[in-house]
């Protein structure tokens, strides 16, 4: 069957985008040649010319010769023309495909005076090319949300003006103007306005979040509410949007294992159908039969059905929030069998929150943090920030401390208004002969922070990182998918026990040092485990390069999302599931197109051999076969929104 040309990228307004990728059915993606439709005009004309041609034989209309109908070779010269041409690049490219063996049936099916047969076998193809074409233009909807979303032009500041310019035209740290309603064409830093920013596109934040000097905007994410100005700092392909965008297209561009042994399949199929035929006609001498077992042998289900289920497969996987960096990366995601996780980052925020404070008798929980807080103003320890985060929710006033002093590993002490405060360890405590009455035991894993203010101890504020909410979820999914987890962090293990208790986690490696993460993936992988390494910071790079997938998560750093194969855009660890459940689906559906093909042209041909199947039933069968594999792979296309 002639190739369908379809493009699943269409050019987006990214500056130096080339982003139409054509489809080249059984070989490698090339480039477009203006075949870039679902329907066109001449392909309408070419099959109505056909099929009144096909009347006209029939009814017997005009036929000057005898044994010669020249409207039917004139309808299948105008009807085969595409067939034949990809027949003749298919040869010049020495590859055996079912173009070359569709064009020796029409061309028998002439030769032994059979112009009606060869006229239907024609209209046939050409009736399902222009189906294939629509339903693969259906295709295109999985990534266009990703595309064309950026604007052509933009307002700039320049020479003290704001002028209209096209997005092409502007340079890192110039400023530009973003009015409310407008998509944002750069990544940037706001350096004046205040609105509400929806980045669901980038970050998968579902809420809008609110931008204020100082503060970075993403390309493809919307301005709500307030105008903005954007001091540009990264423009085209190197904004989040464009990483994101080059990793689709790079994508759509690659070959999976199973796409490859599909294009082998599909020759071999070719060859069986012509000794079949060959076969056939020294056992039978009947040129109808011949041709007949030539058409049937439809290997175009798995030649067109297997690189289709890749791409909506990608396509789909995309519009659920996961960027899938080829089709290899799609195939391998299929038989993970072990996902390991990170902790900081990935199953957490990564950003510690006060959890827990605990007071003293004769004190409040609110006198605990305001004083905590006096102390932890200049420091720069996570832990601090975060008690002075949770003083400045809570509205308290805070004096700053006369004095100040920082003991790395111990604690701080500061005075203020003649109060000597103390924050540290417990150890630091006991250290300074204060008497922890009521301080109970450290049972939890949180990392605890305990006050003293004049020798006098006056509670204990506990600090964790906070667990991401569809954590818990993603993880007991990922277990009913027949998946084990394993827990791999840095972390202390009375830290990691109770995150894994939380979550349900199998398996647990605390406290891994950066260099040996790596090496725990390597031990899975060697084991005969199929590893998906889920991670977000530079020292998770290593272990997501030894995984046989590695995953990053969007908001992880430069670094992973490089190193990873797949990315979460939204940070959802339920996209995972997602995105495992659909590259499993893929595979299945490209089993079953498989299965499917073998059993049809097996049958088909025995049939076909025995004088059982005119070419009429062959070519019907043939393409019938062919779009019910092709409509079996567009199930996996996105659905609407």
């Amino acid at each position: 069957m002639p190739d369908v040309k379809k493009s699943l990228l269409t050019t987006s307004t990214i500056p130096d985008t080339a982003a139409s990728v054509s489809m080249k059915r059984g070989s490698e993606a090339h480039d477009d040649e203006g075949h870039d439709h679902g329907f066109e005009l001449q392909d309408g004309i070419r099959i109505v010319l056909v099929a009144v041609a096909a009347a006209l034989v029939w009814f017997r209309v005009w036929e000057p010769f005898g044994h010669v109908s020249i409207i039917g070779i004139a309808g299948t010269l105008i009807g085969i023309y595409p067939i034949l041409k990809e027949a003749a690049e298919n040869v010049m490219e020495r590859r055996m495909t079912m173009e070359l063996s569709m064009t020796i049936a029409i061309l028998a099916a002439l030769a032994i005076g059979q112009f009606f047969t060869a006229l239907i076998i024609v209209l046939f193809v050409l009736i399902a090319e222009v189906l294939e074409g629509l339903t693969v233009q259906r295709g295109r909807t999985a990534i266009r949300e990703l595309l064309n979303l950026l604007p052509n032009e933009v307002t700039v500041r320049r020479n003290g003006r704001a002028e209209r310019r096209s997005t092409k035209s502007i340079h890192p740290g110039e400023t530009i103007e973003v009015n409310p309603g407008a998509r944002i064409p750069v990544d940037g830093d706001v350096v004046g306005g205040n609105s509400f920013v929806d980045q669901a596109t980038i970050t998968g934040e579902s809420l809008p979040v609110e931008k204020l000097p100082g503060t970075s905007v993403f390309a493809g994410t919307v301005n709500q509410s307030g105008a903005l100005e954007v001091r540009v700092t990264r423009i085209g392909r190197d904004t989040a949007f464009g990483r994101i965008l080059n990793a689709v297209e790079e994508a759509e561009r690659s070959r999976a294992p199973i796409q490859k042994t599909a294009d082998r399949l599909a020759g071999y199929l070719v060859w069986f159908a012509l000794g079949c035929a060959v076969l056939t006609f020294i056992i039978t001498r009947n040129l109808t039969s011949t041709i007949s077992v030539i058409i049937v042998a439809g290997a175009c289900g798995i030649a067109a059905g297997t690189p289709l289920a890749i791409r909506w497969g990608i396509g789909r996987s995309a519009r659920e929030g996961a960027i899938i960096k080829g089709g290899l990366y799609l195939e391998l995601l299929s038989s993970v069998d072990t996902v390991v996780f990170d902790k900081t980052g990935t199953l957490t925020f990564g950003n510690p929150e006060v959890t827990t404070i605990r007071a003293a008798d004769g004190h409040t929980e609110q006198e605990v943090l305001q004083i905590a807080s006096i102390a932890e103003q200049r420091s720069e320890h996570p832990l601090g920030k975060a008690i002075v985060n949770k003083a400045a929710e809570s509205q308290l006033e805070v004096s700053a401390p006369e004095e100040f002093k920082y003991a790395p590993g111990k604690g701080i002490v500061c005075r203020v208004d003649h109060r000597r405060i103390l924050v540290g360890s417990r150890a630091s405590l006991r250290d300074n002969n204060i008497v922890l009455n009521g301080a109970g035991s450290n049972a939890d894993p949180a990392s605890e922070i305990l006050v003293a203010c004049n020798g006098v101890y006056v509670g204990a504020i506990g600090i964790a990182d906070t667990l991401r909410p569809e954590a818990k979820q993603s993880v007991a999914a990922l277990h009913s998918l027949g998946i084990r987890t394993v827990l791999l962090t840095g972390d202390a293990k009375v830290v990691a026990e109770s995150i894994a208790k939380e979550v349900g986690i199998d398996v647990i490696h605390a406290e891994v040092l950066p260099d040996q993460k790596s090496e725990v993936i390597r031990q899975l992988v060697s084991s005969g485990r199929k590893v998906a390494m889920v991670g977000d910071g530079i020292n998770d790079a290593p272990a997501l390069m030894q995984a046989t997938v590695g995953i990053a998560m969007g908001s992880g750093t430069e670094v992973a999302r490089e190193s990873a194969k797949i990315m979460l855009i939204g940070n959802n660890l339920l996209r995972l599931v997602d995105t495992i459940k659909i590259s499993r689906r893929c595979r299945r559906t490209i089993m079953q197109n498989f299965a499917g093909t073998l059993a049809v042209d097996s049958v088909g041909v025995g049939l076909a051999a025995f004088g059982m199947l005119n070419p009429l039933f062959a070519a019907f069968i043939h393409v019938a076969s062919e779009l019910t594999f092709i409509l079996n792979s567009a199930r996996l296309l996105p659905r609407k929104r």
